[in-house]
């Protein structure tokens, strides 16, 4: 493998990782009013809630369905399901998540752009994070088709161990995308690039989202009225 795709799949994700991490705590210590997602509601309703129903719906779905697909080891689930079954499954339902949040991304952005107001008001951080993630699910639907050539699952177990490898600190990793299409090393690439700019971005409050679920085991709260 030459430097640049050492460097690319083997250096990078390390480096994105880290900015993502660091980035997120020291934005949350510094700059707290920032922490959030800037709703453009009252500027204009029409589009925000059909697309962004859309894309929460798909991408978080694509978020858990990727985070799973990608770092569970093959033999966790070999005894009951092939790599070429997991494959097909993957490809139907990312699919299908994917269109979804696709067409709410694409709604999102169109607002956002041809509305005057929101886009006197945005930064264009907003309009950047929003053209990233467009093509970031872009390229993961033209993913599909090349992945239909070969069904015995062997690309997509070759990029989870690349993932798995990474996350677990194991050489070897960059060896495994070796022929490897450009459609699947950019997704990985611009995937990898969304966590590098995840802490300078609205994406922030993503990690306010993961929080809220703590609201299902917290204590109880007592109000008492003042009467």
């Amino acid at each position: 493998m030459s430097y640049s795709q050492n460097f690319l799949f083997g250096i990078y994700p390390y480096i994105a990782l880290s900015v993502f991490f660091l980035g997120s705590l020291i934005r949350f210590d510094r700059e707290q009013y920032t922490w959030k997602s800037d709703s453009s509601q009252l500027l204009r309703r029409g589009q925000l809630r059909l697309g962004s129903n859309l894309f929460h719906i798909g991408v978080l779905f694509l978020f858990f369905g990727h985070f799973v697909g990608m770092l569970t080891p093959h033999f966790v689930y070999e005894s009951f399901m092939s790599a070429g079954a997991k494959q097909i499954l993957a490809m139907v339902s990312g699919g299908t998540a994917g269109v979804l949040a696709f067409i709410g991304l694409t709604l999102l952005l169109h607002r956002r752009l041809t509305e005057p107001r929101i886009r006197a008001t945005s930064k264009p951080s907003d309009v950047m994070i929003l053209l990233l993630l467009w093509l970031q699910l872009l390229l993961g639907l033209a993913t599909i088709p090349l992945s239909a050539q070969h069904l015995d699952g062997s690309m997509m177990i070759r990029l989870a161990e690349w993932g798995q490898r990474i996350v677990t600190f194991r050489g070897g990793a960059v060896e495994l995308l070796e022929g490897a299409g450009w459609i699947f090393k950019t997704h990985l690439f611009l995937g990898m690039t969304i966590f590098l700019v995840f802490p300078f971005t609205r994406l922030v409050h993503v990690w306010s989202g993961f929080a809220a679920t703590t609201y299902v085991v917290r204590a109880w709260q007592l109000v008492r009225p003042r009467g």
